[in-house]
């Protein structure tokens, strides 16, 4: 990451990322495809729904995941094993603690969310099983999340991918078994999804178990040695911060969404499922720029930093433009893959029209912060995407929503809130970077 061409290193680096995102969201379709298929709408809204309150329960905790991404990617680039090894278990360590917390708050707290976002007694019960159960798998999705965490950030992406795999076609065939089978309709999902994340995890920690480097895993010498954890926390919590309060949002977002009933709700889980391709191809190329931007930071290289951004923000918006192009021109027969109703499909690609092209904007957005926290300032970049993001949203969701309510002009809400998050990370980035300078 620090010498040599970077152009050729990020592609190499943030593909597999890329294509990890992909093939989760396409075995995360087959989850959504399986249900509404031959479960019906109400079950199709029921699993969309909890997705933005699944988010805002888990991000923080994955947001600190790229602290400890971060700060093992400079020790790695230093050559500092000892240092590097007590973050590896640090992270670890806090990986199981916080995915067992999150299983304890998901099987308590579920309901009531989902009651506070209003979401129709129709699908309510359906929601609330599939939370509790997917929250169950909290500990594995934790623990796989740092495992990978610290494997990218010593330029191993290609591992973390090929477990996916494998923890996806899980995944896929047993949604198949337990929902056509066995009939189980929600809760076969869920069953499958937790059964998947199980494998995934234990993949990953085999991983870090039997490598010879400094990354090394044994289970003998976990512990959370606050040093370290302190640094973890320094980029993580703001990072999950920020995560946390816009995933807030988009509940509000869906609250909003519910109010236009089951219908509504099933074509904005299959046209969220769609943006999510979008989301996680510009996300690998953010992914790239933070671990890129730390290594070189961690040995003093400023220069090379300004050019990984550069060609980062080439790579994510060819990526979001090209991509976001072909699901505004082929959105509804895309739509037709998770349900064949039409009224679902005009409210998908209602939302479809207004968020795919610009998208790009989202890419920009992102590489921003993710350059700011491979340079380890993190707290300014959360202050201002939440002012920019979700103040934005809310402004929108709670003044302008009212008087004109359609689903197009409610997400309307996405680029708006880009362009004016863009404008203040580019002001936070010219003088961190200037400061960096003297």
């Amino acid at each position: 990451m620090c010498n040599g061409s970077i152009m050729d290193k990020l592609v190499s680096f943030a593909l597999p990322l890329m294509l990890s995102g992909i093939l989760q969201l396409m075995f995360n379709a087959v989850d959504i495809i399986v249900v509404g298929r031959f479960s019906g709408s109400e079950a199709l809204a029921a699993v969309g729904s909890t997705t933005a309150l699944i988010n805002v329960f888990t991000n923080l905790f994955i947001g600190i995941s790229l602290g400890a991404n971060v700060l093992a990617a400079r020790f790695f680039a230093a050559g500092r094993k000892e240092e590097m090894s007590e973050t590896v278990h640090t992270s670890i360590t806090l990986a199981l603690i916080s995915g067992i917390l999150m299983a304890f708050v998901g099987l308590v707290f579920s309901k009531g969310a989902l009651e506070l976002m209003g979401t129709p007694e129709d699908v309510i019960g359906l929601s609330t099983l599939y939370m509790r159960i997917y929250f169950m798998g909290m500990p594995f999705f934790m623990l796989y999340n740092y495992g990978a965490a610290i494997l990218r950030a010593v330029g191993d992406t290609k591992r973390p991918l090929y477990f996916l795999i494998i923890a996806g076609v899980i995944n896929a065939g047993l949604n198949m078994v337990l929902v056509i089978v066995f009939g189980l309709g929600v809760a076969g999902v869920g069953i499958a999804t937790v059964f998947s994340q199980m494998v995934s995890c234990v993949l990953v920690l085999t991983c870090l178990c039997r490598t010879e480097g400094s990354y090394k895993l044994s289970f003998s010498k976990l512990s959370m040695k606050g040093y370290y954890l302190k640094q973890i926390f320094q980029v993580g919590i703001p990072a999950g911060i920020q995560s946390t309060v816009v995933n807030f949002c988009n509940a509000l977002l869906q609250s909003s969404v519910n109010s236009f009933g089951s219908t509504a709700m099933a074509g904005y889980t299959a046209a969220n499922n769609i943006l999510g391709f979008l989301y996680v191809s510009i996300n690998s190329v953010t992914q790239a720029c933070m671990s890129f931007t730390s290594q070189n930071f961690g040995v003093g290289k400023y220069k090379r930093m300004d050019r990984v951004l550069i060609d980062c923000m080439i790579l994510s918006v060819g990526a979001a433009l090209v991509l976001g192009c072909g699901a505004y021109f082929f959105g509804a027969e895309i739509l037709q893959i998770y349900k064949v109703e039409g009224d679902v499909i005009l409210c998908g690609v209602e939302i479809l029209y207004i968020t795919t092209v610009p998208y790009f904007l989202c890419g920009i957005m992102d590489l921003f912060p993710g350059a700011l926290r491979g340079m380890g300032y993190s707290a300014v970049p959360m202050v201002l995407s939440i002012i920019g993001t979700v103040g934005m949203r809310v402004l929108w969701i709670f003044a302008f929503f009212p008087q004109h309510r359609s689903l197009y002009f409610l997400f309307i809400s996405y680029p708006a809130s880009w362009i004016a998050t863009i404008v203040m990370q580019v002001v936070c980035y010219y003088f961190v970077r200037k400061h960096c300078y003297k």
